[in-house]
């Protein structure tokens, strides 16, 4: 592990040969610059869990932001894209660096399903950026909150990363607007999208569908149908992923209980918040909590 002070470091932890994770944390209140070599045989998946993180490229010519909950795949097989970031204050980043010869032994039998592995286009550069979902969330929760031995600590990653990998690439295709009659109405486009920021601000307390169809202005099986193909979700999974996730972020900050996430994400009852995260992340709020730690 490398220091760069008290409040900001940078971790590399290697799981085999071609195959590693770096960590980035910066808890302090100023910009840290960090920097990591690298070379064109490898590609780069970056994670913002927390704050604000700038890409600088082509000798600082160029940045890219990424936010919290976003993510960033670089990959350029024609030059080098050494890693050099402005972690903004309170920023954390954790990056999945891996070989193209180990990250295709990954998918051989499936590499039509990932089109830049396709031979027509392994020589190309390619760029990608993704919200990260809740699931993958809390997988890089834990590994950034690493608590295992040191000997079993490359097998776990590896276990990790895998299943980032498989949820990041488990993406549905994205829609083709041609093909969606329902899409190509913007105007339709532009209620859903304000159906999604009412239920999420009334969170706590959402409305029924009807009244969610008539604040907006559509019928509820347009509203239905039109989140569905917007978001990939029906209107309460969506929000039941928003809640679990937001739930999950307060536990990180241990600055609340249990008891009072669960109140403040909508749940009357502890009962039903901690059934409703255990189906949604296969442990209790309080296993969570303790796994920080």
């Amino acid at each position: 592990m490398i220091k760069n002070n008290d409040i900001s470091t940078n971790s590399k932890f290697m799981i085999e040969e071609g195959f590693y994770i770096l960590r980035f944390e910066n808890n302090s209140s100023k910009t840290i610059c960090q920097s990591h070599d690298i070379d064109s045989t490898y590609i780069q998946f970056h994670f913002c869990l927390k704050g604000n993180v700038d890409f600088l490229f082509n000798k600082d010519s160029y940045s890219f932001k990424v936010p919290e909950g976003n993510s960033i795949l670089l990959y350029n097989p024609i030059r080098s894209l050494p890693i050099k970031l402005n972690l903004i204050k309170n920023s954390w980043v954790i990056s999945v660096i891996i070989s193209i010869k180990k990250f295709h032994s990954l998918f051989t039998m499936d590499a039509e399903q990932i089109h830049f592995l396709s031979p027509q286009n392994i020589k190309k550069k390619y760029y990608d950026n993704y919200i990260i979902s809740p699931s993958m969330s809390i997988i890089l929760s834990q590994i950034f909150n690493l608590n295992i031995h040191e000997s079993m600590r490359a097998l776990y990653l590896k276990g990790k990363v895998y299943e980032i990998l498989s949820l990041y690439f488990n993406k549905s295709e994205e829609m083709d607007v041609e093909k969606c009659p329902f899409l190509v109405d913007e105007e339709n486009v532009r209620k859903i999208r304000l159906a999604k920021e009412i239920i999420l601000t009334k969170m706590s307390e959402p409305p029924t569908l009807s009244e969610l169809s008539e604040e907006i202005g559509l019928n509820i099986k347009k509203l239905k149908e039109g989140f569905k193909e917007i978001y990939g979700d029906t209107v309460y999974g969506y929000l039941l992923d928003h809640k679990m996730e937001e739930a999950r972020r307060m536990l990180s900050s241990k600055s609340y209980n249990v008891n009072e996430v669960g109140l403040k994400v909508g749940y009357s009852t502890s009962s039903h918040f901690i059934a409703a995260f255990k189906k949604k992340y296969g442990t209790t709020p309080k296993k969570y909590l303790m796994s920080l730690n």
